[in-house]
């Protein structure tokens, strides 16, 4: 069983990385999900799809799957580009396109 390692991403509800700094540990799935017949639910007979490991490296979380004999797969986290912007830049003298209402 393989697991991933990566950052999520932060939450949509979130202006901040806060929580978004620590590194996450997941099982992939090992059975495909089942439809239950009665009611329709989706189910699954893999328990370790519901454990979540959280750490606070990238180094803590390959060293846990090292010493427990886990495969494991990096997923790098996609940087967020910013781009420095100044109020004062809407009134520039030099702005490509005129400032109107």
């Amino acid at each position: 069983m393989t697991a991933r390692i990566y950052r999520p991403a932060k939450n949509a509800m979130q202006s901040g990385s806060a929580t978004s700094r620590e590194w996450q540990l997941d099982y992939e799935p090992e059975q495909p999900r089942m439809i239950e017949p009665l009611m329709g639910w989706t189910s699954s007979t893999d328990m370790k799809q519901q454990l979540t490991v959280r750490f606070d490296t990238k180094e803590e979380a390959i060293a846990y799957c090292e010493r427990h004999g886990i495969p494991y797969q990096v997923l790098e986290p996609n940087e967020a580009q910013r781009r420095i912007a100044a109020y004062s830049d809407n009134f520039a003298f030099k702005r490509r396109e005129p400032w109107t209402h």
